[in-house]
């Protein structure tokens, strides 16, 4: 998973290992130093099953189902209730199990849990956390109107968007460049059908298998 200057993976066994810039201690190693090599991340005593690495900080799925982060904070983005940045991992407040998959976006992160349903925090300009605000959260806050039927999350830069389980997505946050995908460049601060990919909510539309979204447009697979 790259970042803005760094990179990360997860081995077979469970262990984390992020290289490159390390400004804001987002390679998890305790440091700021950069790496020019994979550098282990402290502290993952549980093991990571999925890592997501935003501009300037990273986030890990443990095998337990819990959410840590690290790296850069100002906005929030690591969940934990502060503004702090870590260079050693932290728990995101209220997600210690029950989590399926995340997504770091650039200043945001989102998370799905096992039941389908959308949680965000960090950075909210243009309402890219989806819950009718534009309101910065410091610990993760449910996406409106997305409680259940999520089959997975993508952050990019300034918007976010959700595969449903029926085919169709959704996104939001800014949409200067159409990134959100009703056909105007109004920004959302909730999740906003895209045109043509509604899925089971119209007989005549396709639905989705993936979507991504980078860091100002979106792409999806039908």
């Amino acid at each position: 998973e790259a970042g803005a200057y760094h990179t990360c993976a997860v081995k077979t066994s469970g262990e984390v290992l992020c290289w490159g810039y390390n400004g804001y201690g987002q390679l998890g190693d305790g440091a700021t130093t950069s790496r020019n090599a994979p550098t282990t991340v402290s502290g993952l005593s549980t093991g990571g099953r999925a890592v997501s690495a935003g501009y300037y900080h990273t986030c890990v799925l443990s095998t337990l189902g819990g959410v840590v982060c690290w790296g850069a904070n100002e906005s929030g983005q690591l969940g934990d209730g502060t503004t702090t940045i870590r260079t050693i991992l932290v728990g995101v407040s209220g997600l210690t199990s029950g989590v399926a998959s995340i997504s770091a976006g650039g200043y945001h992160t989102c998370a799905m849990s096992a039941t389908g349903g959308a949680k965000c925090w960090g950075a909210n300009m243009y309402g890219r956390l989806g819950d009718g605000t534009t309101t910065t959260r410091l610990t993760p806050v449910d996406v409106t109107g997305l409680t259940a039927g999520v089959a997975s999350l993508e952050g990019g830069a300034l918007h976010s968007c959700g595969l449903l389980a029926n085919g169709g997505v959704k996104c939001w946050g800014y949409n200067g460049w159409g990134q959100i995908g009703d056909g105007s460049t109004t920004d959302r601060n909730t999740p906003t059908n895209v045109l043509g990919l509604a899925g089971g909510e119209g007989a005549s539309a396709a639905g989705a298998r993936r979507v991504a979204a980078g860091e100002a447009h979106a792409c999806a697979v039908t």
